[in-house]
């Protein structure tokens, strides 16, 4: 059984390889759901509809839920609505990147 605080772990260990930062941290997960403890919905976004590698990006998500014992079904959502902004940066990250 995988709960939705262990997938958000998981998650943080997914880095948007352009950026080197977590898609955590970048605000490109909008919704983790875990159902029946072993099946996983997640709703994420791109910093651009026409990132070259938001497939990849995509994929280490699943793959990193995947990974997690216990989850059975994977599914990953990806929507450009409402599409993301530099708002949805961690505090960190903001910092990191000098963005106020």
């Amino acid at each position: 059984m995988v709960t939705e605080a262990e997938v958000w772990e998981a998650l943080k260990k997914v880095n948007d390889p352009e950026l080197g930062f977590s898609v955590v941290d970048l605000g490109l997960i909008y919704e983790v759901k875990v159902e029946e403890g072993r099946k996983v919905y997640v709703k994420m976004t791109l910093t651009t509809p026409g990132c070259p590698i938001g497939y990849m990006i995509v994929w280490l998500v699943e793959n990193q839920i995947r990974s997690l014992e216990g989850v059975e079904e994977v599914k990953v959502e990806l929507t450009f609505d409402p599409p993301w902004s530099l708002d949805r940066i961690s505090p960190e990250v903001r910092k990191k990147l000098g963005i106020p």
